[in-house]
């Protein structure tokens, strides 16, 4: 993500282009909701901003929140990702893992995936690596359903993150 802050007032003054460039990374690879959530400004507050966020994939269709989900990358991964992914995951340490966590974290990724059909998210930050492998091992046990709901909920809290980082 750029290293731009904005205030709340600069955001309520911008084009709907320039509103979606500088917060449509904040919900990985899905700058439509920005662009959507433009249309609500102006906003009294940052909590207003977010929750007109929120909303936006609350009433996203079923495939399009599945696509969000999809959008994000597997944790411990050395595939590509966002530049704000690579970042929230380094600081958990998950750029460092040994050749022994490396291989827990794909199998728990692949056993997530086989069973659910997208990637385990959970909002690294605060978190450990011990608190994400336990994490993994019990969300592997709830229902699809839950678990997209879970996906949403953690999704939310990233880029509530993100936000967060770009509201001076």
């Amino acid at each position: 993500m750029n290293n731009i802050q904005y205030t709340l007032a600069q955001l309520n003054q911008m084009e709907r282009e320039e509103f979606t460039t500088a917060l449509g990374e904040i919900w990985e690879e899905t700058p439509e909701i920005a662009r959507k959530t433009w249309v609500s400004k102006p906003f009294a507050s940052f909590e207003a901003l977010y929750q007109s966020m929120v909303a936006i994939v609350k009433e996203m269709s079923e495939v399009e929140q599945l696509a969000l989900i999809k959008a994000h990358p597997d944790l411990g991964s050395k595939t590509k990702m966002a530049e704000a992914s690579v970042q929230e995951q380094a600081g958990v340490g998950l750029d460092r893992l040994t050749s022994e966590e490396y291989e827990r974290f794909q199998s728990l990724n692949q056993a997530y995936k086989n069973k659910f059909g997208f990637p385990f998210i959970i909002a690294v930050r605060n978190q450990t690596k011990d608190s994400i492998l336990e994490a993994f091992a019990s969300r592997l046990e709830n229902s699809l359903e839950r678990e997209k709901q879970q996906a949403i909920t953690e999704i939310s809290k990233i880029a509530r993150l993100r936000l967060e980082s770009i509201l001076a």
